[in-house]
């Protein structure tokens, strides 16, 4: 993807599987998690923790689905964000808090991995803008964030992985239904997606 502010962001292929290794580090980022939270139910997701997990995101890769974006500034990753068909992340379905708004087919940012020195400086804003576009080049109408949405001034970074809402409605994005205080589904519309 062409660069903005002195970042460039590519698809998770094959070809870039060490990079992602890389920034996600031998933890797996939080936890094991290796952004399998929202494709696995509960069960599936604390039984494969750590290495289980990690191979279950590389056969997604290898299978040639491209489960998200890795920004690089140059050279160096810089972050991480998972976006793609609502029906790829079974969880939120699930949810009583995210499920489906109405029966339009919509694209999902559900998750962020940011490298410890692009941390508070804006990179969730911009993956969340990374992703709209590849979203959109894709045949995306309407795209969706599940954020938190802090009733104190500040969350933690750990419980941030979904990002803030204040990022998302920097990116542009608006609430379209709030099940809980703290836990907003905001949509971006693209030209054609209705409102």
């Amino acid at each position: 993807m062409k660069p903005a502010d002195g970042f460039t962001y590519s698809p998770l292929t094959p070809e870039r599987w060490q990079d992602f290794e890389s920034l996600f580090g031998p933890r797996g980022a939080v936890g094991g998690c290796w952004c399998m939270w929202w494709r696995l139910t509960r069960s599936e997701f604390s039984a494969k923790q750590g290495e289980g997990n990690r191979l279950a995101m590389k056969a997604i890769v290898d299978a040639g689905e491209i489960p998200g974006l890795l920004a690089y500034q140059g050279s160096r990753l810089a972050g991480w964000v998972s976006v793609a068909p609502r029906e790829h992340f079974p969880v939120l379905q699930r949810s009583p808090i995210l499920k489906p708004v109405d029966d339009q087919p919509v694209w999902s940012v559900v998750c962020f991995f940011i490298a410890k020195p692009y941390r508070r400086q804006g990179m969730t804003t911009r993956l969340i803008k990374a992703a709209v576009e590849h979203a959109s080049q894709h045949g995306a109408k309407i795209v969706e964030g599940y954020p938190i949405k802090p009733l104190k001034d500040e969350a933690p970074d750990i419980y941030a992985f979904t990002g803030l809402a204040s990022s998302f409605i920097k990116a542009g994005f608006e609430e379209a239904a709030s099940r809980s205080p703290t836990r907003p589904i905001m949509r971006y519309y693209l030209q054609g997606g209705g409102r």
